[in-house]
């Protein structure tokens, strides 16, 4: 294969273990909500969670990070070169962090499935979100390379955040108003 095979399908599993983690982490808070519903429902909706959450989980998300991970691999063996790009040692922290995100978000669903909800769902939405950084770290990280401008970066990355935190707040204040 080629090093543009490797990237497109880099790219495609990429798109898809995020979908995964963003999904999962709506079903987490669904989960989470569902506990205060009557015990008749609750019992439905924690056995539809858990099912959904487990194939979600097994057939598409980590899948998608081991695909992911794996032609991404492929694509330094191919061009060694990018191992000693500096934008390249950032995006790799990024993913390391991620792949950190992956299974720290297990141990919830973990949990969830053992009757035990650490997380409010207010606090889920803030997890959700974290995933959502990386993302924008990743993209612009490898889509300006060595032409990023570090301080512009960080502050663009950072009022995303603050954004999305500000926008987290609203929503629930929104929703507590109803």
């Amino acid at each position: 294969m080629s090093f543009l095979t490797y990237k497109a399908l880099h790219l495609i599993f990429m798109v898809s273990w995020f979908a995964g983690l963003f999904y999962m982490v709506r079903l987490f808070i669904y989960h989470t909500e569902a506990q205060q519903k009557e015990e008749v429902i609750r019992k439905a909706f924690n056995a539809q969670y858990e099912l959904m959450e487990k194939r979600l989980w097994w057939i598409i998300t980590t899948p998608a990070m081991v695909l992911t991970i794996t032609f991404g691999i492929l694509m330094l063996v191919d061009t060694p070169e990018y191992l000693l790009m500096p934008w390249m040692h950032m995006k790799l922290s990024f993913i390391g962090f991620l792949v950190l995100y992956h299974f720290m978000s297990q141990k919830i669903m973990f949990d969830l499935k053992k009757g035990r909800f650490k997380l409010s769902s207010g606090k889920l939405r803030m997890w959700n979100e974290v995933a959502t950084l990386v993302l924008v770290a990743v993209v612009f990280i490898v889509v300006y390379k060595n032409s990023l401008d570090w301080i512009k970066a960080t502050l663009i990355f950072f009022g995303i955040a603050i954004g999305l935190m500000i926008m987290i707040k609203l929503y629930k204040k929104i929703r507590t108003n109803k």
